[in-house]
């Protein structure tokens, strides 16, 4: 940096030696050189003395206010050379008095930017808390010199100083999205990344909120990325003070929502295991040996809880009733909830490597084996309780049991809302969850938990179900129905949609209809409820209600014909047909849709037949908006030819 520097110095301080000798060759106009060079020699000065402090200056000021600089000097330059003894150019060039007035007040204004660029560049002790004021190159922008002035306190001020540069910051960034531009322009972010590795706690989470903010855009969020953040972020979840990393797993959310791409580079930095780290502290049992199963070494947890899913002795029901009978939760918990975090914890003691083909093992294998220990698995549990002191890294923090209580949901609210972003779209990252005990920690905390913690695991559950709808390995591994978490956790969405009260609404409706193509022939359960929802008085819930239908009634749905007729039989399509004629525009296209598949898939109905389907399809499509999609004009003629050649076919019967 200091050999940029000089370079940059080099060439200004080589014209301002230049002006002071041709002034003092001048012919005429020598009052007027004379104050040029007067100026000159002062600035000459503060340029040496920039180029003896070179290591301490900021450089995106320094390489703004140098340039202003030479250009000046070299006005001042052409302008004395004009004033040498030299009859022939005396003649041809006339010189007047306004232009030497302008060169000295630039020079003037030269003066007061160098100044300035030593006073900024300065230790903050050797100011001793001076007021900086704004440089004459601020004019036209003063908040870029703000700007400026605040990354400079944070390259060389002291800690204090730095938190409160990082808080001016975050006021910036907070109130325009082109003040953070300029931020992460100006050189901003690396010095914010070390003051939120090494500062104090107030200076961490005003660097960590400023962070956040600054990534509001792909492009800066991969500029944030690219300078480290990563790195110090793994570092503050793992052993920072739990205030801090609130703050912290806050902004990772941030960067996240607005750059999927980097998803995979925090995931790589181990921070999904860090944050679900923090989910299960006091959530679930034992949370220090929370560890994400190997592909090749453990099998999933679904299956471990499947194999040991048969009746357990009373000895061993009371045995596990001890050891998690002083829980923070417990008595808090139901009974269900209970048993299934008793159970899954029980299970990882049997996590061993499978022995057939690559993955889980089956189905079959667990359960054949659920009531014997092997050789092989005594060693490994003694293994493992050998050296579970050495559990993840981060969940033994020190002090966090000492936290209140409100701070300690505020963390489990920002690591649910930064798993949340992690995930979305991303099979890896999902994966990585549903294979750790994440799934069980959000279960509990969909029903336990404060509202904004349930709010971040819903939102949360959502993304993982979305990603699970078009990845079918990790539906079937994730949300098979005969697993108890997984069962856990549709059983908390179907409570919350049959209460239909709160903002866990919507992304509990989404998660069931994500998960649409899970759910065997018998269990209906999830149909009546989703049915009830069409004749919500929120245009918002009934369109997600009809969303979710479509996705049970979908021809990719293997019994679409099965939940078509349970929507009938509920009465669905008794709201339909209102919702096409009188809803609003985002309520009729998926009703419409909906009401298709029923005629297609049940064309025999008598039911339908009744309420006039097929004139409510013949009056669709009559109308533009809904017919706009190629996909529609082809369905609803598909429904209204077999519903028409059905109805005939029973109308011919009857008669």
């Amino acid at each position: 940096m200091a050999d940029i520097v000089k370079q940059i110095l080099a060439k200004p301080i080589q014209y301002a030696d230049e002006v002071i000798k041709l002034a003092d060759q001048a012919s005429f106009m020598k009052a007027e050189c004379g104050e040029i060079k007067v100026r000159t020699e002062k600035l000459a000065g503060l340029l040496r003395q920039a180029a003896r402090a070179s290591g301490d200056l900021y450089e995106r000021p320094t390489r703004r206010i140098i340039d202003d600089t030479e250009q000046v000097l070299d006005k001042a330059l052409t302008l004395v050379f004009k004033c040498r003894s030299n009859g022939l150019r005396r003649i041809f060039t006339i010189t007047p008095a306004a232009a030497f007035k302008k060169v000295q007040q630039q020079l003037d204004n030269s003066i007061g930017d160098v100044s300035w660029l030593l006073r900024v560049s300065a230790p903050a002790d050797d100011r001793d808390d001076e007021y900086l004021g704004l440089p004459p190159i601020a004019a036209n922008e003063p908040i870029l010199c703000l700007i400026w002035e605040q990354i400079a306190i944070l390259c060389s001020g002291g800690l204090e100083e730095r938190a409160d540069a990082a808080a001016s910051l975050v006021s910036l960034a907070r109130d325009n999205d082109r003040y953070g531009s300029l931020i992460i322009e100006e050189g901003g972010v690396p010095p914010l990344l070390k003051l939120l590795k090494e500062g104090r706690m107030e200076g961490q989470e005003n660097a960590a909120r400023a962070i956040g903010l600054l990534g509001r855009d792909p492009e800066s969020v991969e500029h944030i990325v690219n300078a480290g953040v990563c790195q110090v972020v793994a570092k503050i979840l793992k052993e920072g003070h739990m205030k801090v990393q609130i703050v912290v797993a806050w902004a990772l959310s941030e960067l996240a929502a607005n750059h999927r791409k980097c998803q995979d580079p925090f995931a790589q930095h181990n921070v999904i295991r860090l944050l679900v780290s923090h989910l299960a502290f006091e959530t679930i049992p034992e949370h220090s040996k929370y560890a994400i199963a190997s592909k090749h070494s453990m099998s999933s947890i679904h299956s471990i809880v499947m194999a040991n899913s048969t009746p357990k002795s009373s000895d061993e029901g009371e045995e596990k009733h001890t050891s998690v009978a002083n829980h923070p939760m417990d008595n808090q918990m139901p009974s269900q909830m209970h048993n299934i975090v008793t159970n899954t914890l029980a299970m990882k003691s049997t996590m061993l490597p499978n022995k057939g083909a690559a993955g889980s093992p089956s189905h079959s294998d667990a359960g054949e084996k659920s009531g014997k220990v092997s050789k092989q698995q005594n060693q490994f549990i003694n293994h493992h309780h050998k050296h579970k002191t050495h559990g993840l890294p981060g969940s033994s923090i020190k002090r966090r049991e000492f936290e209140d209580p409100a701070t300690k949901a505020e963390m489990k609210a920002m690591a649910a809302r930064a798993l949340r972003y992690l995930c979305a779209g991303n099979v890896a990252v999902c994966r990585s969850i549903t294979e750790s005990r994440a799934l069980l920690c959000l279960a509990v905390l969909l029903e336990k938990g404060e509202d904004e913690v349930k709010y971040n695991s819903a939102m949360a559950l959502m993304e993982i179900t979305a990603v699970a709808e078009q990845d079918s390995d990790l539906r079937r591994s994730a949300f098979k129905p005969t697993a108890p978490v997984a069962k856990a956790v549709v059983d908390q969405f179907l409570r919350i949609v049959e209460k239909a009260d709160c903002e866990l609404l919507i992304p509990s409706i989404r998660s069931i209809g994500n998960l649409a193509r899970t759910f065997r022939a018998t269990e209906t359960r999830f149909i009546p409820p989703l049915v009830n929802l069409l004749d919500d008085r929120e245009p918002e819930v009934s369109c997600e209600a009809a969303l979710a239908l479509n996705k049970f009634a979908c021809p990719e749905n293997f019994l679409h014909d099965t939940h078509c007729k349970s929507i009938i039989s509920g009465g669905g399509h008794k709201h339909l047909i209102p919702l096409i004629y009188f809803g609003e525009q985002m309520v009729q296209i998926p009703s419409f849709i909906l009401l298709c598949y029923l005629a297609m898939h049940v064309p025999d109905s008598e039911t339908l037949a009744q309420e006039d389907v097929l004139i409510a399809l013949e009056w669709s499509t009559k109308q533009p908006h809904l017919m706009q999609d190629d996909a529609i004009v082809t369905l609803v003629y598909e429904a209204k030819k077999r519903f028409e050649l059905y109805q005939s076919r029973v109308s011919k019967q009857y008669h």
